[in-house]
């Protein structure tokens, strides 16, 4: 496995199962409220696990876990070849600070890469950064996989993500 100092961004190649499919998600900080974070992870057997932890206005945790089937898995698969986004490296992306971090983990392909970032809150930031190219793919496909994991999420459980 390699290790990028500068972003963080590990690639592990010729894993032993070339249809094995995971992917994992997070963002969050650590702050006024305590850890505060959204992460959701896509397992190769279907399951969806969602988390969010806000203590904001003494919130509590929001655990949902659901197995989806394998169309579901074959569109989120689309969706991240589509977006090239294993095609980018963050080696010169803002790296995580006190406003926080983004990690965004996948198993496609006989390829497992991870993208650690810091908090992104406009195309402005992605704009301004050293590789605004890659992290527009990045920013759009994370905004992509959000919607879709708060769509199937209030499809099964008719809750309202922050």
């Amino acid at each position: 496995m390699e290790d990028t100092e500068a972003g963080g961004m590990e690639i592990e190649q010729g894993r032993s199962d070339p249809n094995e499919f995971y992917v994992r998600f997070y963002v969050g900080h650590k702050g006024r409220y305590g850890h505060e974070f959204l992460e959701f992870e896509f397992r190769p057997d279907g399951k969806l696990r969602y988390a969010n932890n806000s203590n904001y206005k003494k919130e509590s945790m929001i655990r949902k876990e659901v197995y989806v089937s394998d169309m579901v898995l074959n569109e989120l698969r689309r969706i991240i070849e589509e977006s090239e986004v294993m095609k980018e490296d963050d080696a010169n992306w803002p790296q995580p600070d006190r406003v926080g971090r983004q990690e965004l983990e996948i198993v496609m392909n006989n390829v497992h890469i991870c993208f650690t970032t810091s908090k992104i809150g406009t195309l402005l930031n992605v704009n301004q950064s050293k590789d605004p190219d890659g992290l527009r793919v990045f920013y759009y496909l994370v905004q992509d996989l959000k919607c879709f994991v708060f769509s199937l999420i209030g499809l099964h459980f008719k809750i309202k993500p922050i």
